[in-house]
């Protein structure tokens, strides 16, 4: 695809086919991934990527953990919730995934759903990314995950293959660490569920909105 027209289509997808995904087409998506900008070419990030029986541990540990009321346990620190507009967003896109899968007013609907991300959307495929621990919190390799896992998502569409970033994927870590066979010297900040799109899933169709880049931008020291 010619890239404008790669960002503008590619959108999050929820709802997956069973078929696996070639060990080698993963491979050639972080690859191409990895040309991300990173902080003084420090390159911080790993990927571990999960299928079969231990991406199957995963979700069952991550949902029984989770319907046990189990508080999240990231391993990265993470405070306080979204206010104002940014909350009025989070709310906008939730209510337009309900009323695409019809479950706005179905309460149990709505559970499954939220276990959904817990199950990292039963795709096929989860990589978890994470970076060195010698990194530490002092520095911007955040910043730097997040430039490599959007290339990685970019890559992925690119190819014909879905993905959804799953904050919910990780919120149980010591699952993922454990049945992902994470190393000890790295830290886990978040997944990607990736897998072939499913055509009939309703909420692949949804695309979330975006503010105008005039509402977001201020130019200094131009003449007009």
């Amino acid at each position: 695809m010619e890239f404008e027209e790669l960002v503008r289509d590619r959108r999050s997808i929820r709802g997956f086919r069973p078929d696996p995904v070639p060990k080698e087409l993963i491979l050639e998506i972080i690859e191409v991934a990895t040309f991300a900008p990173s902080s003084m070419n420090t390159q911080p990030w790993h990927f571990n990527v999960i299928t079969g029986d231990a991406l199957d541990r995963i979700r069952q540990g991550n949902t029984e953990r989770t319907l046990a009321g189990v508080k999240p346990s990231r391993e990265i620190p993470v405070e306080g919730a979204y206010e104002g507009v940014h909350r009025e967003r989070q709310v906008e896109i939730a209510y337009q995934l309900f009323d695409a899968m019809g479950i706005r007013e179905d309460k149990a609907g709505r559970t499954d759903w939220m276990l959904r991300g817990f199950r990292q959307f039963d795709a096929p495929v989860s990589v978890v990314v994470t970076y060195d621990r010698s990194m530490g919190l002092e520095t911007i390799g955040h910043f730097d995950l997040g430039a490599v896992t959007y290339g990685l998502c970019l890559a992925a569409w690119d190819r014909g293959l879905g993905t959804v970033i799953n904050g919910q994927g990780i919120m149980q870590s010591p699952v993922v660490r454990e049945f992902g066979n994470i190393p000890e010297d790295q830290v886990i900040m978040t997944c990607v569920a990736m897998g072939w799109p499913d055509r009939d899933f309703a909420a692949n169709d949804v695309r979330a909105p975006r503010v105008p880049a005039t509402s977001v931008t201020q130019f200094v020291g131009f003449d007009a």
